[in-house]
């Protein structure tokens, strides 16, 4: 993969993705290096300076009163670094910690924090060596920024703490740098500071969030389609002139995506007609439109300010180097970020609860409209996928807990003077748990109505017809991969991680695509 250049400017969604998640390099554009250089010139003259200055030449937080002598200022940011690097738990994810890293690079190269090239450079160095410091779930308040994951990471370029080499093996920073021919950095004044006064890990995760609920949302409109279909529905409710008269842009996207998917189908035409009366499909089929298209604008909202925030420079104190000063400032609260994060988390969970809803209905004798109960091949004797909607059920409970938003529950520390914080990264932690819960909740679905399908095509009132070909590719897709086909009982948990698996990579999507095209 090529590398990404790192201007002045904004890094792109595609940016973060490729490198957190693709492993590409970085480099610094020479307008970058530039404005580094200007920004370090303002910090040096102002270190020369007897006045104090914060972050500069002053302590930090509540400690922010104390002048420090020169010759300390070397072991202040030392000690910064190493008092931040105070995370617990479990390792987080190299995608997460590489996101962070390109985050706070991107903030470094547009001026504003005054650190040295040499520093910027070498965290260029990591990421496209793969050198992936150790960074622990808790250690977040989002404010100011995430300190301790950014504490960990800016240790490494010390030399010093644990790290992952380019293929996961776990050695000392040290060691790593040595092995790819960097030399660790002795960090001046304010250089520790700006290192770790980021919204990154929490605006890392929510881009990386937005980027899976994208594709998601158009699965959760194929599995929809395919559970209207399987259950008899009508396409009707999801005309666009009915979507104009209540317009909403990510109802009508929707209703557009299910119009297409659910086009030239043989088992909707087979009841269609002058007698037909399904003109009342339950919510969960009707509705479908009208629920994933608001989650669909939610995530529109949350990309804008992803958008913002990535076109930020996060830092306190920032270097204004055209007035040749440094000024405090509160842009560290991760407020922003972390509303968007809890909104997401709602609408993740209540996008899973309405598949969950959908799969229901085919499983229960009474609602699914011929189909045997919980599309079993002997009921009685096989329980068909009564337990894989006891999976959904579950997955569907814990996305509910999980929606509770961490925004609300700030905590005071730093002795009072950090007395709202943002937990921005709380937030960000528990929407990557909901959206691997909904990309297996519309797998199961997924599983479902591809059994249902096959089962409409082979038995009943619509026996020889065919579903729709966009539907139809997915039914052979899971088909093809051992999923979802009728028959006696089977042990179902490969069945699901198979079905999981050509969500998350994106299939499911491009076997549609590669039938009727992109869906919106």
């Amino acid at each position: 993969m090529e590398n990404v250049t790192i201007g002045t400017g904004a890094v792109s969604f595609e940016d973060v993705v490729a490198v957190a998640r693709g492993g590409a390099g970085v480099v610094l554009s020479d307008e970058a290096l530039a404005a580094i250089d200007k920004a370090r010139a303002v910090i040096e003259d102002l270190a020369a300076s007897p006045t104090p200055h914060y972050g500069v030449s002053t302590g930090f937080g509540a400690l922010a009163t104390r002048h420090i002598a020169p010759e300390l200022r070397a072991q202040l940011q030392r000690s910064l670094v190493r008092s931040h690097a105070a995370g617990s738990g479990p390792e987080v994810e190299r995608e997460v910690v590489r996101g962070l890293m390109l985050l706070r690079l991107s903030t470094l190269a547009t001026g504003r924090t005054g650190v040295r090239r040499e520093t910027a450079e070498l965290l260029a160095a990591l990421l496209t060596h793969g050198i992936t410091p150790v960074v622990h779930e808790y250690g977040s308040l989002g404010c100011s920024g995430d300190l301790a994951p950014l504490a960990h990471c800016a240790l490494a370029l010390m030399g010093e703490g644990p790290v992952r080499t380019a293929d996961g093996e776990l050695t000392d920073a040290a060691t790593a740098l040595a092995a790819a021919g960097l030399t660790p950095v002795e960090l001046q004044e304010k250089e520790g500071l700006a290192l770790i006064n980021g919204t990154d890990g929490m605006l890392g995760m929510l881009v990386l969030a937005l980027h899976d609920l994208t594709d998601l949302l158009k699965v959760a409109d194929i599995s929809a389609a395919m559970s209207v279909e399987g259950q008899l529905g009508t396409d009707r409710v999801f005309a666009a002139e009915l979507q104009a008269i209540r317009p909403h842009p990510g109802q009508a996207a929707s209703a557009a995506n299910l119009t297409a998917l659910l086009r030239d189908s043989g088992v909707v035409a087979s009841h269609r007609g002058p007698d037909c009366n399904r003109v009342q499909d339950a919510y969960s089929l009707r509705c479908s439109p009208q629920v994933h298209g608001g989650v669909r604008d939610t995530v529109a909202h949350a990309a804008s300010v992803a958008a913002r925030e990535l076109a930020s420079a996060v830092d306190n104190p920032v270097v204004l180097a055209d007035e040749g000063r440094v000024e405090s400032n509160g842009n560290f609260h991760g407020a922003p970020v972390a509303y968007v994060l809890d909104f997401l988390a709602i609408v993740t969970a209540d996008l899973a609860s309405i598949s969950e809803r959908r799969t229901d209905r085919f499983l229960d004798k009474a609602r699914n409209h011929g189909l045997p109960p919980f599309l079993a091949d002997d009921p009685g004797v096989d329980s068909g996928l009564m337990i894989a909607q006891y999976t959904q059920a579950a997955i569907v409970s814990e996305l509910k807990r999980l929606a509770n938003p961490a925004s609300v529950d700030s905590i005071p520390s730093s002795a009072m003077q950090e007395d709202h914080v943002s937990m921005g990264w709380s937030a960000a932690r528990k929407l990557r748990r909901a959206v691997d819960g909904l990309t297996r909740v519309l797998a199961i679905e997924l599983m479902a109505a591809s059994r249902a399908l096959n089962l409409r095509v082979s038995t009943g009132s619509t026996s020889g017809t065919t579903p729709s070909p966009a539907t139809g590719a997915v039914v052979d897709l899971l088909r093809d991969a051992g999923v979802g086909g009728p028959g006696t009982d089977r042990f179902l948990a490969p069945e699901i991680e198979t079905a999981y698996q050509l969500v998350a990579d994106r299939s499911v999507t491009a076997a549609v695509a590669n039938v009727i095209g992109e869906l919106a």
